[in-house]
């Protein structure tokens, strides 16, 4: 029998698999001593003895045979009791390439689910002061009309209370500036707490529904 045959180690040997029973155990011990067969083939026999609980089929029907007729037992006998050994399948292994892919794939779907959590709180953004350059633009303009009101507002009361008096009415024109700036930014403050209060709740009720 040629050396190609048996595997160097016969208990991996692939192929079908099957239980081992006490009739095939004393086979195999008596195989491992029979004149009859080659030293290759009582080697795996001896190796085959050893290794409980399962053997491999093919290299156990050589050795069977391979055997004397007149002392073996049937092969219905020998394999009596016996039951088929299913391995489960090794997991296949992934690609470098596909595991990129998947790993591209699942970054995507995370940055989908992202912008779908946080999009009332982006609208919401989009229309806080100092957003863009028009709403800083537009905010300039208002606190500078709101100062320059301020100043005409004085200058004027300021006139009608102490005449022409160029130092009280220039005195009472800075006043209504620096009050209209106060307001401006009083008027700003308020703005601004309430777009933080509105996004703190939006950002709970986000949470409380994941």
């Amino acid at each position: 029998m040629n050396n190609h045959e048996f595997p160097s180690n016969p208990t991996t040997a692939g192929g079908l698999i099957i239980s081992k029973t006490e009739t095939i155990q004393s086979f195999l011990s008596t195989s491992s001593d029979d004149p009859h067969l080659s030293s290759e083939l009582r080697q795996v026999a001896s190796s085959l003895s050893l290794e409980p609980p399962s053997v491999p089929y093919k290299p156990l029907r050589s050795i069977w045979v391979a055997s004397d007729p007149s002392s073996r037992p049937a092969l219905s006998t020998l394999l009596s009791g016996s039951q088929f050994i299913l391995n489960s399948p090794q997991p296949r292994e992934k690609s470098e390439e596909l595991k990129a892919r998947l790993k591209k794939l699942e970054e995507v779907a995370e940055r989908k689910a992202y912008k779908e959590l946080v999009k009332d709180i982006t609208r919401k953004a989009e229309s806080e002061p100092f957003s863009s350059y028009k709403d800083q633009l537009g905010f300039g303009l208002h606190v500078a009309l709101t100062m320059f009101t301020g100043y005409l507002l004085g200058h004027f009361t300021f006139r009608a209370l102490f005449g022409h008096s160029p130092v009280m009415t220039a005195a009472g024109g800075i006043l209504g500036l620096v009050v209209g700036m106060l307001v401006e930014t009083l008027l700003f403050i308020i703005r601004t707490s309430t777009q933080d209060r509105k996004t703190t709740l939006s950002i709970s009720n986000l949470k409380k529904n994941q």
